[in-house]
Protein backbone atom coordinates (compact mmCIF):
# COMPACT_ATOMS: atom_id res chain seq x y z
CA UNK A 1 0.00 0.00 0.00
CA UNK A 2 1.38 3.61 -1.02
CA UNK A 3 2.66 5.39 2.14
CA UNK A 4 0.36 8.26 1.53
CA UNK A 5 -2.33 5.83 2.13
CA UNK A 6 -1.05 4.81 5.75
CA UNK A 7 -0.93 6.87 8.56
CA UNK A 8 -1.33 7.46 12.66
CA UNK A 9 -3.80 9.68 12.99
CA UNK A 10 -7.57 10.12 15.42
CA UNK A 11 -10.56 8.45 13.98
CA UNK A 12 -14.00 9.29 15.17
CA UNK A 13 -16.28 6.52 16.07
CA UNK A 14 -18.53 6.93 13.24
CA UNK A 15 -15.55 6.43 10.94
CA UNK A 16 -14.21 3.69 12.61
CA UNK A 17 -17.23 1.63 12.42
CA UNK A 18 -17.97 2.02 8.85
CA UNK A 19 -14.07 1.27 7.89
CA UNK A 20 -13.52 -1.76 9.87
CA UNK A 21 -17.54 -3.00 8.81
CA UNK A 22 -16.79 -2.47 5.47
CA UNK A 23 -12.79 -3.96 5.39
CA UNK A 24 -14.13 -7.16 6.85
CA UNK A 25 -16.97 -7.30 4.86
CA UNK A 26 -14.51 -6.59 1.31
CA UNK A 27 -11.56 -9.18 3.32
CA UNK A 28 -13.59 -11.89 4.01
CA UNK A 29 -13.13 -14.02 0.83
CA UNK A 30 -9.20 -13.37 1.46
CA UNK A 31 -8.61 -13.77 4.74
CA UNK A 32 -10.61 -17.21 5.03
CA UNK A 33 -8.20 -18.52 1.89
CA UNK A 34 -5.43 -17.52 3.57
CA UNK A 35 -5.78 -18.53 7.34
CA UNK A 36 -8.72 -20.52 7.47
CA UNK A 37 -7.06 -23.90 6.78
CA UNK A 38 -4.94 -22.93 10.15
CA UNK A 39 -7.77 -21.60 12.32
CA UNK A 40 -9.69 -24.78 11.04
CA UNK A 41 -13.31 -24.78 10.96
CA UNK A 42 -14.83 -26.66 14.44
CA UNK A 43 -11.16 -25.15 16.52
CA UNK A 44 -10.37 -22.32 18.94
CA UNK A 45 -6.83 -21.25 18.18
CA UNK A 46 -6.23 -18.00 19.99
CA UNK A 47 -2.91 -16.58 18.20
CA UNK A 48 -0.54 -17.27 15.49
CA UNK A 49 1.40 -18.54 18.08
CA UNK A 50 -1.02 -21.65 17.53
CA UNK A 51 -1.92 -21.55 20.93
CA UNK A 52 -5.54 -23.79 21.23
CA UNK A 53 -8.22 -23.58 23.88
CA UNK A 54 -8.19 -27.51 24.02
CA UNK A 55 -4.25 -27.48 25.62
CA UNK A 56 -4.38 -23.73 27.34
CA UNK A 57 -8.40 -24.10 29.24
CA UNK A 58 -8.34 -20.26 29.49
CA UNK A 59 -12.10 -20.37 29.65
CA UNK A 60 -12.51 -23.08 32.76
CA UNK A 61 -15.48 -25.19 32.73
CA UNK A 62 -17.63 -24.68 28.90
CA UNK A 63 -19.66 -27.49 29.54
CA UNK A 64 -23.38 -26.43 29.75
CA UNK A 65 -22.17 -22.86 30.23
CA UNK A 66 -23.57 -19.89 28.09
CA UNK A 67 -20.77 -18.86 25.95
CA UNK A 68 -20.30 -15.37 23.84
CA UNK A 69 -17.75 -15.14 21.17
CA UNK A 70 -17.52 -11.46 20.83
CA UNK A 71 -15.50 -10.55 17.14
CA UNK A 72 -16.08 -14.67 15.93
CA UNK A 73 -15.22 -13.94 11.89
CA UNK A 74 -15.84 -17.37 10.43
CA UNK A 75 -16.92 -18.93 14.40
CA UNK A 76 -14.64 -21.72 14.32
CA UNK A 77 -14.14 -20.76 18.09
CA UNK A 78 -17.98 -21.21 18.95
CA UNK A 79 -18.19 -24.08 16.83
CA UNK A 80 -15.38 -25.85 18.81
CA UNK A 81 -17.62 -25.07 21.81
CA UNK A 82 -20.49 -26.28 20.47
CA UNK A 83 -18.75 -29.64 20.40
CA UNK A 84 -17.75 -29.08 23.88
CA UNK A 85 -20.92 -29.26 25.14
CA UNK A 86 -21.32 -25.48 25.45
CA UNK A 87 -24.23 -23.29 24.14
CA UNK A 88 -22.39 -20.51 22.46
CA UNK A 89 -23.61 -17.58 20.61
CA UNK A 90 -20.86 -16.42 17.49
CA UNK A 91 -21.35 -12.40 17.05
CA UNK A 92 -19.55 -10.04 14.63
CA UNK A 93 -20.13 -6.48 12.89
CA UNK A 94 -19.36 -8.25 9.25
CA UNK A 95 -22.21 -9.57 7.35
CA UNK A 96 -19.02 -10.69 5.02
CA UNK A 97 -17.32 -12.78 7.76
CA UNK A 98 -20.88 -13.69 8.71
CA UNK A 99 -21.39 -15.27 5.46
CA UNK A 100 -18.61 -17.78 5.89
CA UNK A 101 -19.49 -18.83 9.59
CA UNK A 102 -22.55 -19.83 7.73
CA UNK A 103 -21.17 -21.55 4.81
CA UNK A 104 -18.36 -23.50 7.14
CA UNK A 105 -21.57 -24.76 9.80
CA UNK A 106 -23.21 -26.19 6.73
CA UNK A 107 -20.32 -27.74 5.69
CA UNK A 108 -19.50 -29.32 9.63
CA UNK A 109 -22.76 -29.44 10.36
CA UNK A 110 -21.90 -28.56 14.25
CA UNK A 111 -24.79 -25.11 14.36
CA UNK A 112 -24.28 -22.10 16.32
CA UNK A 113 -26.34 -19.08 16.15
CA UNK A 114 -25.01 -15.81 14.63
CA UNK A 115 -25.74 -12.35 15.49
CA UNK A 116 -24.37 -9.44 13.48
CA UNK A 117 -24.13 -6.48 15.75
CA UNK A 118 -21.63 -3.72 17.30
CA UNK A 119 -19.70 -4.86 20.46
CA UNK A 120 -20.05 -1.31 21.75
CA UNK A 121 -24.24 -2.04 21.89
CA UNK A 122 -24.35 -6.25 22.57
CA UNK A 123 -27.97 -6.82 21.51
CA UNK A 124 -28.51 -9.15 25.07
CA UNK A 125 -30.02 -8.63 28.42
CA UNK A 126 -27.71 -8.10 31.75
CA UNK A 127 -25.95 -11.29 32.59
CA UNK A 128 -26.97 -13.23 29.82
CA UNK A 129 -23.61 -15.25 29.63
CA UNK A 130 -21.16 -17.48 31.97
CA UNK A 131 -18.20 -16.69 29.97
CA UNK A 132 -17.48 -14.09 27.20
CA UNK A 133 -14.47 -14.62 25.15
CA UNK A 134 -12.57 -13.34 21.76
CA UNK A 135 -9.64 -14.52 19.58
CA UNK A 136 -8.24 -11.02 18.10
CA UNK A 137 -11.79 -9.78 17.63
CA UNK A 138 -13.80 -6.37 18.40
CA UNK A 139 -11.60 -5.27 21.11
CA UNK A 140 -9.16 -3.59 18.62
CA UNK A 141 -11.15 -2.36 16.26
CA UNK A 142 -13.50 0.05 18.49
CA UNK A 143 -12.31 3.60 19.24
CA UNK A 144 -13.54 2.82 22.37
CA UNK A 145 -12.18 -0.30 24.11
CA UNK A 146 -13.01 0.79 27.80
CA UNK A 147 -16.73 0.86 26.64
CA UNK A 148 -16.57 -2.03 25.07
CA UNK A 149 -15.44 -3.80 28.53
CA UNK A 150 -18.31 -2.25 29.99
CA UNK A 151 -20.35 -3.66 27.55
CA UNK A 152 -19.16 -7.39 28.23
CA UNK A 153 -19.52 -6.86 31.96
CA UNK A 154 -22.78 -5.93 31.83
CA UNK A 155 -23.69 -9.03 29.83
CA UNK A 156 -21.55 -11.52 31.90
CA UNK A 157 -22.96 -12.97 35.11
CA UNK A 158 -21.62 -12.11 38.16
CA UNK A 159 -18.79 -15.00 38.45
CA UNK A 160 -18.54 -15.11 34.87
CA UNK A 161 -15.14 -14.82 33.11
CA UNK A 162 -13.78 -12.87 29.89
CA UNK A 163 -11.13 -13.46 27.99
CA UNK A 164 -9.48 -12.19 25.04
CA UNK A 165 -6.36 -11.90 22.89
CA UNK A 166 -5.09 -8.86 21.14
CA UNK A 167 -1.55 -8.21 19.26
CA UNK A 168 0.48 -7.50 21.93
CA UNK A 169 0.55 -3.69 23.21
CA UNK A 170 4.74 -4.06 22.81
CA UNK A 171 4.73 -4.98 18.96
CA UNK A 172 3.66 -1.44 18.50
CA UNK A 173 6.57 0.09 18.77
CA UNK A 174 7.62 -2.34 15.37
CA UNK A 175 6.94 -1.68 11.99
CA UNK A 176 4.72 -5.04 10.28
CA UNK A 177 7.37 -6.42 8.93
CA UNK A 178 7.77 -10.70 9.67
CA UNK A 179 11.56 -9.77 8.71
CA UNK A 180 14.81 -8.09 9.40
CA UNK A 181 12.72 -5.02 9.28
CA UNK A 182 10.30 -5.44 12.28
CA UNK A 183 13.08 -5.92 14.95
CA UNK A 184 14.12 -1.80 14.88
CA UNK A 185 11.99 0.20 17.03
CA UNK A 186 10.48 2.92 15.12
CA UNK A 187 6.76 4.03 16.91
CA UNK A 188 6.55 5.29 20.71
CA UNK A 189 5.09 2.78 22.69
CA UNK A 190 2.95 5.61 25.03
CA UNK A 191 1.49 7.24 20.95
CA UNK A 192 -1.93 5.62 21.14
CA UNK A 193 -2.59 7.08 17.94
CA UNK A 194 -4.78 3.94 15.72
CA UNK A 195 -3.01 2.92 12.66
CA UNK A 196 -5.44 4.09 9.93
CA UNK A 197 -5.72 3.03 6.23
CA UNK A 198 -7.23 5.59 3.99
CA UNK A 199 -8.49 6.21 0.50
CA UNK A 200 -7.32 8.13 -1.99
CA UNK A 201 -9.93 10.71 -0.55
CA UNK A 202 -8.44 10.46 3.31
CA UNK A 203 -11.38 8.51 4.66
CA UNK A 204 -10.51 5.65 6.49
CA UNK A 205 -10.41 1.88 4.84
CA UNK A 206 -8.94 -0.13 8.26
CA UNK A 207 -8.99 1.26 11.78
CA UNK A 208 -6.94 -0.55 14.17
CA UNK A 209 -6.10 0.81 17.73
CA UNK A 210 -3.44 0.85 20.22
CA UNK A 211 -3.50 0.35 23.92
CA UNK A 212 -0.49 -0.47 26.10
CA UNK A 213 -0.63 -3.20 28.82
CA UNK A 214 -1.60 -1.05 31.74
CA UNK A 215 -4.41 0.98 29.69
CA UNK A 216 -5.93 -2.72 29.20
CA UNK A 217 -5.57 -3.45 32.95
CA UNK A 218 -7.15 -0.13 33.56
CA UNK A 219 -9.89 -0.44 31.38
CA UNK A 220 -10.41 -3.68 32.77
CA UNK A 221 -10.50 -2.88 36.54
CA UNK A 222 -12.59 -0.09 35.69
CA UNK A 223 -15.40 -2.38 34.06
CA UNK A 224 -14.92 -3.98 37.55
CA UNK A 225 -13.17 -7.24 36.55
CA UNK A 226 -10.55 -9.13 38.29
CA UNK A 227 -7.50 -9.41 36.23
CA UNK A 228 -6.89 -13.32 36.58
CA UNK A 229 -3.93 -14.17 34.28
CA UNK A 230 -1.62 -12.50 31.29
CA UNK A 231 -0.81 -15.24 28.99
CA UNK A 232 1.91 -14.03 26.67
CA UNK A 233 2.46 -17.05 24.63
CA UNK A 234 5.73 -18.19 23.19
CA UNK A 235 6.66 -18.99 19.75
CA UNK A 236 6.71 -22.85 19.99
CA UNK A 237 9.59 -25.01 18.26
CA UNK A 238 8.69 -26.19 14.96
CA UNK A 239 6.06 -23.46 13.75
CA UNK A 240 7.38 -21.82 10.46
CA UNK A 241 4.55 -20.18 9.88
CA UNK A 242 4.18 -16.71 9.11
CA UNK A 243 0.65 -14.58 9.52
CA UNK A 244 1.23 -10.74 8.92
CA UNK A 245 3.93 -9.76 11.46
CA UNK A 246 3.90 -12.79 13.06
CA UNK A 247 7.25 -14.86 12.37
CA UNK A 248 9.80 -17.62 13.84
CA UNK A 249 12.23 -14.55 13.91
CA UNK A 250 10.05 -12.54 15.80
CA UNK A 251 8.25 -14.82 17.39
CA UNK A 252 11.48 -16.02 19.43
CA UNK A 253 12.45 -12.48 20.00
CA UNK A 254 9.32 -11.27 21.81
CA UNK A 255 5.97 -11.96 22.33
CA UNK A 256 3.26 -10.99 19.99
CA UNK A 257 -0.25 -12.00 21.16
CA UNK A 258 -1.22 -10.58 24.86
CA UNK A 259 -4.63 -12.79 26.17
CA UNK A 260 -5.83 -11.53 29.08
CA UNK A 261 -8.14 -13.44 31.90
CA UNK A 262 -10.64 -11.57 33.85
CA UNK A 263 -13.48 -12.32 36.00
CA UNK A 264 -16.59 -10.41 37.15
CA UNK A 265 -16.38 -11.37 40.86
CA UNK A 266 -19.22 -12.83 42.30
CA UNK A 267 -22.25 -10.96 43.98
CA UNK A 268 -21.70 -10.67 48.01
Amino acid sequence: MDDDRVTRRRVGAGEVRRANRGWWDADADAYQAEHGAFLGEVDFVWCPEGLREADARLLGEVTGRRILELGCGAAAAARWLATQGARPVALDLSAGMLRHAAEAAARTGVRVPLVQADALALPFADAAFDTVCTAFGAIPFVDDSAAAMREVARVLRPGGRWVFSVTHPMRWIFLDDPGEGGLTAVHSYFDRSPYVEQDEHGMATYVEQHRTLGDRIRELVGAGFRLLDLVEPEWPAGHEGIWGQWSPLRGRLFPGTAIFVAEKPAVG
